[in-house]
């Protein structure tokens, strides 16, 4: 590596901040936050517009109170008389013209607040977060370098604190940090994108950095000192550094490797610049893949890999690009029937890899998938880990978090001293915790090595605002190009050198510093948003589920499987349980049946966003078994609950997302296994799934002044399946008139089939004529679905 590895002793308990004697009363996240959720958010319908609007005068008015008061002596520049020429109120007018202009075109963005916007990991942002914003963004921070961020860089470590506190990492007072504890670290990225990319390089760079030392202690005079050092191998026992094949230096523990810059100025009085210096002619850093492989790598018979599930984030390919891994190098692991990572496969290609001698970068688990809320078995995966060091097969784990990660506030007690808040029974109700399998996974989320979150998803706050978060804060030092700073005496803070972005915004670190400060990241707080959202998801997958009528033309299947179906035991009757005691019932009723109570905190997905699709019947009632008829009528129902190009905003009544699952990256159990249950027979051909996605973060849906919004969205959800299902049938109408199958229509094909229904050659000139609107002499499918059924209204008797 080009640096050594920062100590973590001096970033103890906000150590950098202490420092800074001058600043006066240093911020800080500690306290109690505040527990009512109407008050955090603007509202769907603007409730709380006077308040903000104040708030906002109001930064508006203290950031000119510093302006005046900076020197106040200084001369002025734009004066009264200024302000009376021509050219300055010219400019004046064009900009509150085209300002106007602007506001009136932003109308035309989506929804995100409205309880009918489903569509992507967004809702509306909290009031503290667009209020920190905001009034950072006056200053225009850039969080670089504390020279350009002296107060925003002190918020984005406090956060980056707050959140490694949140997702479960210890962070060890001064004291426990001089025994050895180990301190995590985190900082703000612009998203997780940025955030993923980061964690893989650092584990590549971790990966590679003893070899890198090994040759610098073999053939550097300013290390002999150090060339006995020892490190632990994951096995148990001790050997030489210098000693080890490159097998085993490939496969040490992170920690250890983390401690050994320490340990050279501890032991061996090796400071972190002599260490620097020698090892830039070493690092792959500074040697690249294609050099570093030539001298390190020749007796690896492949290269490294890096696992991720097939559910993955597409920054993973980016990172695997970007970083010289290259795609080949990425495996994709298959899933299981419920969208997670399947663990049979994770130890089937780990156990391959250990006998193919190759090497493992880490193992991705992600903690909520962006398409189908599914949290992988990260419990597991770090078993797995133990028994596979034992062998000699040692990799990092990161958790992809970026969605879920703020489902951690669930877990997390509130502090010390917090009074216990006194519930309401219809706040009791709409509130509900994890599932027992997503709360194993999160409960040992603090063994990850690194984990991603960001804010700007479940945190509702404002773009651009990710975060990654290392167990062992060493491991930042693995992705700069500087030398660390070591947080002792005047030395400033800094933030900036890590990870991969140069300029980045001080407001993102202020917007999630106040909506933490306000909102706090535990049970009480963020958790409650959470658990009301979680709870209203839940609720909409058990209308999905019973939506479908015995007399209804179409069936629901919802991709995560129901209790019943993992167990084994009944289906129909959980389903006619959820029916009866769930679906449909009041939240007194549900609050009376701990029953039905502890069923919805299992059902559903992971975390909440539930994916689905529709299937057909056939008028004498038997079900469609064809996927490709299946794929058309889920993409019909998209188009109609979906936001068009230049369409008016108004007119949309829901608003879903849609994607794709198919077998090539997520496996043939998971897609046949869907096959069946969404056809109802198995065989069937096709590898590609169409679903449709719903992302519930509203807190107030099933409990709005006019009772659950659900029965709206099921409305919604039935008129735009009808209108699919009408479509449909007039495309299956085109498809049968379409004899060559060209994809268009001629006069003779559809003079051929008009004429076997009774129609006459006028009737077929009248279709003909309202239909060819371009006069091409063809009918397109959209001319004939448009026009054929205001044609059969016209041609109906009387």
């Amino acid at each position: 590596m080009t640096s050594q590895f920062a100590s973590p002793n001096g970033i103890g308990k906000n150590n950098q901040l202490g420092k800074l004697s001058n600043f006066g009363e240093m911020p800080g996240l500690e306290g109690l936050g505040t527990r009512s959720v109407e008050a955090w958010f603007l509202g769907v319908k603007a409730e709380n517009a006077d308040l903000l609007e104040s708030l906002i005068v109001e930064a508006i008015r203290d950031h000119t109170f510093w302006r005046r008061n900076f020197h106040p002596g200084d001369p002025t520049y734009i004066t009264e008389q200024i302000k009376r020429q021509p050219e300055y109120i010219e400019a004046i007018d064009t900009l509150k013209e085209s300002y106007r202009s602007l506001l009136a075109f932003l109308k035309k963005s989506v929804p995100f607040f409205s309880m009918r916007y489903q569509g992507h990991m967004l809702w509306d942002m909290t009031m503290p977060s667009i209020l920190g914003y905001f009034a950072a963004m006056l200053y225009n921070p850039n969080n670089v370098a504390f020279e350009a961020s002296t107060a925003t860089t002190l918020l984005e470590i406090l956060v980056g604190d707050d959140l490694c506190r949140m997702l479960g990492y210890t962070i060890p007072n001064e004291a426990e940090i001089e025994k050895g504890a180990i301190r995590p670290w985190g900082h703000i990225t612009c998203g997780g994108t940025v955030a993923n990319i980061e964690a893989i390089w650092s584990a590549r760079n971790l990966k590679f950095y003893p070899l890198a030392l090994q040759a610098a202690l073999q053939n550097e005079a300013l290390l002999s000192a150090a060339k006995d050092i020892e490190i632990s191998l994951p096995t148990g026992e001790s050997k030489p550094l210098i000693e080890l094949d490159t097998w085993s230096m490939l496969n040490l523990k992170g920690d250890d490797i983390l401690a050994l810059p320490i340990r050279l100025y501890q032991e061996y009085q090796i400071k972190s610049e002599t260490l620097t210096k020698v090892l830039s002619k070493y690092s792959l850093q500074n040697l690249g893949m294609a050099e570093f492989s030539r001298r390190f790598l020749s007796d690896i018979n492949s290269l490294p890999v890096f696992l991720v599930p097939a559910t993955k984030h597409y920054s993973f390919p980016k990172a695997a690009a970007l970083l010289g891994i290259g795609a080949s190098n990425l495996i994709d692991v298959p899933v299981d029937e419920d969208a997670r990572m399947s663990i049979i496969e994770v130890k089937k290609i780990l156990q391959d890899c250990l006998a193919q001698r190759r090497p493992v970068y880490t193992v991705v688990c992600v903690m909520g998938s962006t398409e189908e809320s599914a949290t992988d078995p990260l419990k597991d995966v770090l078993d797995l880990r133990e028994e596979l060091r034992s062998q000699g097969l040692e990799f990092t784990i990161h958790a992809d978090a970026a969605w879920g990660g703020y489902f951690a506030s669930l877990l997390r007690e509130d502090e010390t001293n917090t009074p216990q808040l006194t519930k309401t029974k219809e706040e009791l109700i709409t509130e509900i915790g994890l599932s027992s399998y997503v709360t194993q996974q999160f409960q040992v989320l603090n063994n990850a090595d690194s984990i991603t979150v960001d804010p700007h998803k479940s945190g509702y706050i404002p773009y651009p605002a990710g975060v990654l978060c290392y167990r062992n804060s060493a491991m930042r030092d693995l992705v700069t190009f500087a030398a660390p700073y070591m947080y002792h005496g005047e030395a400033e803070p800094t933030v900036g050198i890590y990870g991969l972005e140069g300029s980045k915004p001080g407001a993102a670190a202020a917007s999630v510093y106040l909506s933490h400060k306000v909102i706090r990241p535990t049970k009480s707080g963020y958790g409650r948003i959470i658990s009301k959202a979680l709870f209203n998801c839940k609720k909409l997958y058990a209308r999905l589920l019973c939506m479908a009528r015995p007399e209804d033309r179409f069936i629901v299947v919802p991709v995560l499987r129901l209790p019943a179906e993992i167990s084994g035991s009944d289906v129909e009757q959980q389903i006619q349980f959820i029916r009866d005691r769930i679906d449909r019932a009041s939240n007194d009723r549900l609050l009376a049946d701990k029953e039905a109570l502890q069923l919805l905190s299992e059902i559903g997905p992971d975390q909440n966003i539930i994916t689905y699709a529709f299937n057909f019947k056939y008028p004498d009632g038997s079900l469609n078994t064809d996927l490709a008829l299946v794929n058309r009528l889920n993409r019909a129902i998209y188009e109609q609950l979906s936001i068009k190009p230049g369409e008016d905003i108004y007119g949309y009544k829901l608003i879903v997302s849609t994607t794709d699952f198919d077998a090539a990256h997520y496996g043939e159990v998971f897609i046949e296994h869907y096959k069946q249950r969404l056809l109802g027979v198995s065989g069937v051909t096709g590898s590609s799934i169409t679903v449709l996605r719903s992302t519930v973060l509203d807190p107030w849906l099933a409990e709005t002044s006019k009772g659950s919004f659900i029965d709206v969205l099921e409305h919604e959800f039935r008129q735009a399946v009808s209108d699919s299902l009408f479509r449909d049938a007039l495309l299956q109408i085109f498809e049968d008139v379409d004899k060559n199958q060209d994809g268009v229509l001629e006069i003779s094909e559809i003079a051929e089939k008009f004429k076997t229904l009774g129609y006459t050659d006028e009737d077929i000139n009248v279709f003909w004529n309202m239909s060819d609107v371009n006069k091409d002499s063809t009918l397109s499918m959209e001319e004939f679905i448009q026009h054929f059924s205001h044609f059969l209204v016209l041609s109906l008797p009387g």
